[in-house]
């Protein structure tokens, strides 16, 4: 699995979350959760919510427990079995990298930036800033 053979999947997944999203009137900051899929092994997912807070200096991530919007069950698979190294670290890096590449070129790139900042970290661990305006 390569990052070039999964981009198009996620681009098109969070093309349709965006595409659709009618943006809370408290909308604060974006946050990818990352949860471990243990149906099929070494699966991980995310999910996208928007927080109505957003603190950048909040390494435990309170901030991203206060859902204004989610995903819910719509969340990005991605199957690391085929992987030497099974981390939350390396997951959270393929998902970060990912997500700084559809910062780049993404088709609704601008909403995710027009808030106060994008996190991503496992829902049972640290946050990690990814954006901050």
């Amino acid at each position: 699995m390569t990052k070039n053979e999964i981009y198009p999947h996620f681009a098109e997944w969070l093309d349709e979350l965006l595409g659709n999203l009618e943006m809370p009137k408290n909308a604060a900051a974006f946050n990818f959760n990352l949860y471990d899929e243990a149906v099929e092994g070494d699966v991980f997912a995310a999910q996208l919510i928007v927080s109505d807070r957003f603190d950048p200096d909040d390494e435990e991530g309170e901030w991203a427990c206060y859902n204004a919007w989610s995903s819910e069950d719509d969340l990005f698979p991605i199957d690391f079995s085929d992987e030497d190294d099974k981390s939350i670290e390396f997951v959270q890096g393929m998902y970060t990298s990912l997500i700084r590449d559809y910062l780049q070129t993404g088709k609704y790139r601008d909403i995710l930036l027009s808030l106060k900042g994008i996190g991503i970290g496992h829902v049972e661990g640290d946050l990690d800033i990814i954006f901050k305006a």
